[in-house]
C-alpha cells in the first residue's frame, strides 16, 4: 500500500502510526509492505528520517516514490505498484480528483480522510462507473468525518438486530465530549467549500439536499431534521447545538444505508448534533455554540474578513495540534436508536486521541491496512464487494471494528 502525501499534516502522524504499529520493510512478517509518496523528494527524506529514527528503524527500509498530484503519468505508475492508496492531500476539491481517476481506470483500491460532500458528488459522478469496471474499490471519508458516525450507526443497527429482529428505524448520535484541536487543512477545506458555494449558488441547494450523495434510485423521502439551531433532547436530559461535522457525516450515513440496500430501513432518519447541558448553562451553551458556528461561516462567506481569518487568525496547511495536545485528545459519542414500535438501543464511540488528527490517522491507517490485507485472497485477488464508491459502513465489515478497538484506541459498546 502507499500513503500518498505524506508530507501533510495527517500524513505525518499517520505515517507514524504505521511505522509504530507494523513496522516497515520485508522483515515485519505481517504481510504488510508499504511506502510513502508525494512531490517533493526532500521533504519525504525528511519526514522518513524523522519518524523512523527515533524508532530505531533504518529509513532507507520505507520506500519513497514521486508523484505530483496533477501529474497523471507519474500516478499511473504510483497506482501500478501497489494494492491500495491512502490519500491525505487536501482541499480535495482542489488537490484530490486526478488520484481519484487513475485509481478508478486503473483498479487500485483507495481510501482518503475529505468532509467535502460536494467533491465526492462530483468524484460519483464523473468515475463511478469506471471504478465498477475496473474493480476499484473507492472509500471516501475514512478519517473522524466520518469513520465514528458511519460505524458507529451500523454497531447500533446490529445490536438492534440482535436484539428485536429489526432496525433503529430512528437514530441519532450525540457529541457528548471531546477535546481536540483544528488544523491548517481542515481550515482550508472548510474556505475551499464556501468559496465554491459563492461562485456557483446552486451549490447551496445541493448541500441542503441530505441524500445528495445516495445512488440515485434511492428512493428516500424521509425529511430529515438537520439540527440546525440550539433544540432540546430528552433522551439524554440535555440543551443541543449544531454539530459542524454533521454536514457529512449524515450523508454518509445515509449513502451506507442506501448501499446496504435499506438495511437500517427505507424510512431511516437520521441526525447529529452537540451536547450542551441541561438547565440555563446548557441553554446558553448552545446558544453560544451555535452563534460561535454562524459567526465562522458568515466572515469565511465574505472576503474581506475571509482574508483577515485566513491571515491572521485562522491555522496554515501543514499546521495544526501539537503531538501533546493530540495525545490529551479524546471523544465520546452517544448513538440513540428506536426501531418503528418504540424499542430503544443506546450505544456509544470513544476515542484516546484528539479527534482530527491523532484519532483521525490511526482510524485512516486502519482503514488502508484493511484494504490492502483483508479483502484479498492468498492468491492476490480480491474478494468481499465489487468495485464502486463505498461508504466505511458499507464496504468495511467486523474486522474493522476489530482493528479499531484492538489498534486504534477507538471502543464501540452497548448502554442498553
Amino acid at each position: 500500500m502507499i500513503v500518498y502525501g505524506a508530507t501533510s499534516f495527517v500524513g505525518q502522524i499517520l505515517t507514524r502510526y504505521l511505522a509504530e504499529t507494523y513496522g516497515v520493510g520485508n522483515s515485519v512478517g505481517n504481510g504488510l509492505h508499504w511506502a510513502i509518496a508525494g512531490r517533493s523528494q526532500s521533504k519525504l527524506e525528511s519526514v522518513r528520517a524523522q519518524t523512523l529514527t527515533p524508532l530505531g528503524i533504518q529509513p532507507d527500509n520505507l520506500p519513497i516514490i514521486l508523484a505530483d498530484a496533477a501529474d497523471d503519468a507519474a500516478l499511473n505508475t504510483l497506482c501500478n505498484q501497489t494494492r491500495a492508496v491512502v490519500s491525505t492531500v487536501g482541499p480535495y476539491a482542489l488537490y484530490g480528483e486526478t488520484l481519484v481517476k487513475i485509481c478508478a481506470q486503473s483498479g487500485t483500491d483507495y481510501c482518503d480522510l475529505t468532509g467535502e460532500p460536494q467533491w465526492i458528488r462530483r468524484m460519483l459522478e464523473r468515475y463511478e462507473a469506471t471504478a465498477k469496471a475496473s474493480g476499484a474499490r473507492i472509500v471516501h471519508s475514512c478519517g473522524f468525518d466520518s469513520v465514528p458516525s458511519d460505524m458507529g450507526v451500523w454497531f447500533l443497527q446490529e445490536e438492534s438486530y440482535r436484539r428485536y429482529g429489526k432496525p433503529a428505524v430512528q437514530s441519532k448520535m450525540r457529541f457528548k465530549a471531546g477535546k481536540g484541536g483544528v488544523s491548517g487543512g481542515t481550515v482550508a477545506s472548510m474556505v475551499e467549500l464556501t468559496k465554491e458555494v459563492i461562485a456557483n449558488p446552486a451549490l447551496k441547494k445541493e448541500l441542503a439536499n441530505p441524500y445528495s450523495i445516495c445512488p440515485a434510485e434511492h428512493g428516500f423521502t424521509v425529511r430529515q431534521n438537520t439540527m440546525s439551531k440550539p433544540a432540546q433532547d430528552t433522551d439524554m436530559v440535555s440543551h443541543t447545538a449544531p454539530f459542524i461535522m454533521a454536514a457529512i457525516n449524515t450523508r454518509i450515513v445515509f449513502r451506507s444505508n442506501a448501499l446496504r440496500e435499506n438495511y437500517y430501513g427505507h424510512n431511516f432518519s437520521y441526525n447529529e448534533a452537540v451536547l450542551t447541558g441541561a438547565g440555563f448553562k446548557g441553554w446558553l451553551g448552545a446558544r453560544i455554540y451555535s452563534l460561535g458556528i454562524g459567526a465562522f461561516l458568515l466572515g469565511a462567506a465574505l472576503k474581506p474578513t475571509r482574508f483577515l481569518l485566513e491571515k491572521y487568525v485562522l491555522p496554515k496547511p501543514g499546521e495544526g495540534p501539537s503531538p501533546q495536545a493530540q495525545e490529551e485528545g479524546f471523544y465520546d459519542l452517544r448513538f440513540i436508536g428506536r426501531t418503528e414500535d418504540g424499542q430503544l438501543t443506546l450505544t456509544k464511540v470513544t476515542g484516546d486521541r484528539d479527534p482530527g488528527y491523532g484519532s483521525t490517522a490511526k482510524m485512516l491507517g486502519e482503514a488502508i491496512v484493511g484494504l490492502a490485507l483483508d479483502y484479498y485472497d492468498t492468491d492476490g485477488n480480491k474478494t468481499g464487494k465489487s468495485g464502486g464508491f463505498w461508504t466505511p459502513a458499507s464496504l468495511f465489515d467486523e474486522r474493522y471494528i476489530e482493528r479499531l478497538q484492538n489498534k486504534a484506541g477507538i471502543k464501540f459498546e452497548v448502554l442498553d
